[in-house]
């Protein structure tokens, strides 16, 4: 009899148990479910050179976990290093390919470009003292500036000026990269990246596929869970020519495919980047939107404008009528349930970028609940 009753016991006791399980599994559950629907999941697009990766380490350095060690640190100057390397070698390299040809101040000068470029494909460079001085003699050779110059209407040069100028601080032995030095590190290694941070509360879910410019056949089902895409644009690049296409004609092709191809129902964040660099050349003067593209001319900054404290008119007018030729995709295609938001981003500037989700956390947040307030297909909210 004894038997049976400690038997009856222990079977009350584990069914207390699987109980019990079941009840933290259904909470686990509950939860996990919760935080799914409050993440917003978002896939970052755009052409090449627009700053998506940039923007990708913003969130990952800013708005994430970051660790640091020593085999990290070290890792970190290699990458600065690396980027100092391929910029040195780029302008070399673009001397013979202008037409015409760009040719050194002093030809003395040569046995340095041939030591940089004979090791340009070395897969693991060690980084002697001599590659720092041949790099500074040829930085300040006046041929190779004027090179620089030229290169600069291509837009693969942007980040190359900011290390050249740094030659001498990141050649020191116990050099320790700022963070702003590996935010301009252009370090591109094929494959799919994500990082998950949060902004005012706001859960985030940020998946940027390096080399994928454009959304294809391959996201379409993936595409379904998304709260988002966001489209990054070269802003500055009115005046760029690369594959025989204006740069920024491209970013409008690439986007009107996008705008065709996106599920019903759909937000696109549309960042507007390089606003800096934007500026710059419309203060500057050397180089005309009209130029590029002659309807610039007759253009009028919009009542609703909101420029940037201290912002020069001219600066605001340029960026609301790029920022025009995108909204006149998305109202030229339509799609009643898809929605197109603009941002003015510097993907340089953290407390910019930071602003910025902030805004589209709160944007996203009111499209998710019906609350949002639409133009057409677009909203605009200042950055």
């Amino acid at each position: 009899m004894s038997w049976f009753w400690s038997c009856g016991r222990e079977g009350e006791g584990e069914e207390k148990v699987l109980r019990e399980v079941s009840r933290r599994t259904h909470r686990q559950l509950k939860e996990d479910k919760r935080l799914y629907r409050a993440t917003h999941r978002l896939l970052l697009l755009g052409p090449v050179g627009c700053g998506k990766s940039t923007l990708f380490k913003q969130a990952k350095m800013l708005l994430g976990p970051r660790f640091h060690g020593d085999s990290e640190r070290a890792a970190e100057v290699q990458k600065v290093r690396n980027s100092l390397k391929e910029a040195i070698e780029s302008v070399l390299v673009a001397m013979s390919r202008l037409q015409p040809p760009a040719k050194l101040a002093h030809p003395e000068n040569q046995f340095r470009v041939d030591c940089i470029l004979g090791a340009r494909d070395k897969t693991s460079f060690s980084f002697p003292p001599e590659f720092f001085e041949h790099a500074k003699e040829l930085w300040e050779d006046e041929g190779v500036r004027s090179c620089y110059d030229r290169c600069t209407q291509t837009g693969l040069l942007d980040c190359s000026r900011y290390f050249l100028d740094k030659i001498d601080v990141i050649r020191q032995p116990h050099y320790e990269p700022s963070h702003l030095d590996l935010l301009r590190c252009s370090v591109h290694i094929p494959g799919i990246f994500e990082t998950k941070f949060q902004v005012d509360e706001a859960n985030f879910h940020l998946l940027y596929a390096d080399g994928l410019y454009y959304m294809c056949r391959v996201w379409a089902e993936y595409l379904s869970n998304l709260t988002a895409i966001i489209f990054v644009v070269d802003s500055s690049s009115y005046d760029q020519n690369t594959t025989g296409t204006n740069r920024l004609q491209e970013a409008l092709n690439i986007f009107r495919s996008l705008w065709r191809r996106c599920p019903h129902p759909f937000c696109v964040l549309l960042f507007l980047n390089k606003q800096d660099l934007l500026a710059e050349k419309v203060l500057a003067g050397k180089s005309k939107i009209e130029d590029h593209f002659p309807e610039f001319a007759h253009y009028t900054t919009p009542e609703a404008a909101a420029p940037e404290p201290g912002e020069d008119p001219r600066v605001t007018r340029a960026k609301y009528f790029i920022c025009s030729k995108f909204l006149n995709i998305v109202n030229a295609v339509g799609g009643e349930d898809r929605h197109c938001y603009p941002q003015f981003t510097c993907a340089m500037d953290s407390e910019n970028i930071q602003r910025v989700f902030s805004d589209c956390a709160q944007l996203l947040q009111h499209a998710r609940e019906g609350k949002l307030v639409l133009d057409g297909n677009c909203a605009l909210i200042k950055a």
